[in-house]
């Protein structure tokens, strides 16, 4: 969701943005430039496994503060039903299946502008995900996002 009390309008502010999180929700951390020294760039905490329901919202913000995505990087099996491309604000976008792991997401930007993007379970708690996407997008973070989640408590959604 992006409006004007979204995490996205307020990139620049360390303290107080996390406690604004809740799911569907992107928190950011987006330098365009070559010397970003994270492992990721963000973190996004989607509302379900329909990627067809969550996507759209997501790149849509994404676009506005990066520029026109092409590509989108997701593992097949973490996600209910998903399709080869997607049109999103007019323009088509194509998604690859990577086996990356069910919590990350690879956004291309041009031709060769890779993002990576920790993906929070949509099961995690509001406390679990502030947690996990806090240390996503600390610059000087040193974990993969598979880490980030087992440290955080969300490694694994709860089993059926």
């Amino acid at each position: 969701m992006v409006g004007s009390d979204s995490p996205l309008d307020s990139l620049h502010l360390p303290s107080g943005v996390h406690r604004a999180v809740r799911p569907g929700c992107a928190l950011l951390r987006l330098e365009t430039t070559e010397s970003r020294e994270g492992v990721l760039d963000g973190a996004w905490w989607p509302r379900s496994r329909d990627i067809a329901a969550e996507l759209p919202e997501l790149l849509s913000a994404l676009t506005r503060h990066l520029g026109p995505v092409t590509r989108v990087g997701l593992d097949t099996a973490a996600w209910a039903g998903l399709p080869t491309r997607i049109v999103v604000d007019d323009r088509v976008v194509h998604i690859d299946s990577f086996p990356v792991g069910d919590d990350t997401v690879l956004i291309t930007r041009g031709d060769r502008d890779l993002f990576s993007l920790l993906v929070v379970p949509p099961s995690a708690t509001p406390e679990a995900a502030r947690v996990a996407m806090a240390q996503a997008v600390r610059a000087d973070n040193i974990s993969q996002a598979e880490q980030i989640l087992i440290d955080t408590g969300r490694g694994q959604e709860p089993s059926d």
